[in-house]
């Protein structure tokens, strides 16, 4: 994914968990997020529903190698932007962020 982001021009952090993320300075700076569903702690649905309450929306896109059946429309009538099955096409992964950071997500607060 580093690899990926980094050949797109794209500035990228990573975090261990969803916990480490909402703990972070940096998270006002997203631009956009890329989730799995799968992640230690709170996984990607319980983050993006949690941001959704907060009110704070960011553009978010879930990449998942273990989405049982619903969870992609659960992820995207929630407001996701794309939801891709592992393994994914790179050029429709970059296209997808793009989009998000061109439209960020409705209600998104000003920066």
């Amino acid at each position: 994914m580093w690899r990926l982001m980094d050949s797109a021009g794209l500035a990228a952090t990573a975090f261990s968990s969803a916990e480490e993320f909402l703990a972070s300075p940096s998270r006002d700076e997203t631009t956009c997020l890329i989730l799995d569903v799968r992640m230690p702690g709170m996984n990607g649905l319980e983050l993006q529903r949690h941001l959704v309450a907060s009110n704070w929306k960011v553009p978010i896109i879930f990449i998942s190698a273990h989405a049982e059946a619903g969870t992609r429309e659960r992820a995207l009538q929630a407001g996701a932007v794309e939801f891709f099955e592992k393994p994914f096409n790179s050029a429709a992964l970059l296209d997808a962020i793009d989009a998000a950071r061109v439209a960020p997500a409705p209600g998104a607060p000003g920066k």
